[in-house]
């Protein structure tokens, strides 16, 4: 039954128990024929004029009450942009809000259910795609190597090297997969957090680099304060961010250039006692509509994804999670050179805070 014919027979049953009450009042009032027979018409005319006035006031809740079924058969039938308009009285119109703020809900989370399945097809396209290129090489080098295709000893062992080059190429690849998949998964107790001294890291990790920087010329310059810098980082998690920063920057810097790695206390506001690290090249530079989705998971700003463009697209991703995980925050700007310069902050150890004042992530 509908709504507007359940009330109007509402009303109709009421206006008839009226007037046969009436009626019977009338019949014991010691009224005469005729004054009986005028109440009892007046009494059916109220009726009907009643009713009629009933049956008009009702239509405007019924076109809010079909105004609502008729969002909400569309949002059903996938039409989130459904919405209700704000007419009627004061609940009507209270009902049509609370029904738009969950259209728009509903909208906002299908806008991310979308895009968490598209990043999902794009990371397993990505995944397939850097899993099988040194996959493939390793395995034309063994068919050749089977077949005795190969005869001098030098050519042998340059086809031993590659092979080795390439599954270590995926040992490290599977390994920053692992990292990054824990640390998504697991968060850090504060009684974990240890104290780092960036001087002994770097001292421990830039000897990595002097063979890269040596192949394409590059000179690496560090810029620290004079005092020691103690951090509420653990060192192996602030030695891989400055690791990962550093491959990207040698990376991408052209031959003989030079890259500077740099530590400045943050000075004022809620800021205070955080150290920012920049690592600065004279690369190509990032695009401003490719900063953010940058530190993404397979993402690089080298779409074609050579070989001689870099690894998987995992370290910044890492890195961004390693800084996040520690309450700081880790960007990229352009630099004075036109390149590019990562930046990220670390909470200093002596500055009078507890490591339970982190925002862990």
């Amino acid at each position: 039954m509908k709504l507007r014919t359940y009330l109007l027979l509402a009303n109709l049953l009421s206006i008839a128990m009226i007037i046969l009450l009436l009626l019977a009042f009338y019949r014991y009032m010691l009224l005469n024929k005729e004054q009986f027979v005028w109440l009892t018409v007046a009494s059916i005319g109220a009726g009907l004029v009643s009713a009629l006035l009933h049956f008009v006031l009702v239509r405007p809740l019924e076109a809010s009450v079909k105004r609502i079924g008729e969002g909400a058969k569309r949002i059903a039938e996938g039409d989130l942009k459904a919405r209700v308009e704000y007419t009627g009285l004061k609940e009507f119109r209270q009902l049509a809000d609370q029904f738009n703020h969950m259209g728009d809900s509903l909208e906002a989370s299908f806008k991310q259910v979308s895009a968490a399945e598209a990043a999902q097809r794009e990371l397993v396209a990505n995944m397939a795609h850097d899993l099988r290129t040194p996959l493939a090489s390793v395995q034309s080098y063994v068919e050749a190597l089977e077949d005795d295709v190969i005869q001098d000893e030098a050519t042998f062992r340059q086809y031993l090297a590659t092979i080795r080059t390439e599954t270590v190429r995926l040992g490290e690849l599977i390994q920053d997969l692992f990292e990054l998949s824990t640390l998504e998964s697991a968060k850090q107790e504060t009684e974990e957090f240890q104290i780092s001294v960036a001087e002994d890291v770097l001292i421990e990790l830039l000897p990595r680099f002097a063979k890269p920087c040596e192949a394409k010329s590059l000179q690496l310059k560090v810029e620290l304060p004079d005092r020691p810098l103690k951090l509420r980082m653990a060192p192996r998690h602030l030695e891989r961010v400055l690791q990962n920063l550093l491959e990207n920057a040698v990376r991408y810097s052209p031959k003989e250039g030079t890259i500077t790695c740099s530590a400045v206390e943050v000075d004022g506001g809620p800021a205070s006692g955080w150290i920012r690290f920049a690592i600065e090249d004279q690369g190509p530079g990032i695009p401003p509509e490719e900063r953010e989705r940058i530190f993404e998971r397979f993402y690089r700003s080298d779409r074609s994804r050579n070989r001689e463009s870099g690894g998987a697209g995992l370290g910044l991703s890492i890195a961004k999670r390693l800084v996040e995980q520690y309450g700081g925050e880790i960007g990229v700007v352009e630099s004075e050179t036109g390149g590019s310069t990562f930046w990220f902050t670390v909470l200093e150890a002596n500055d009078g805070r507890h490591a339970e004042n982190i925002q862990l992530k």
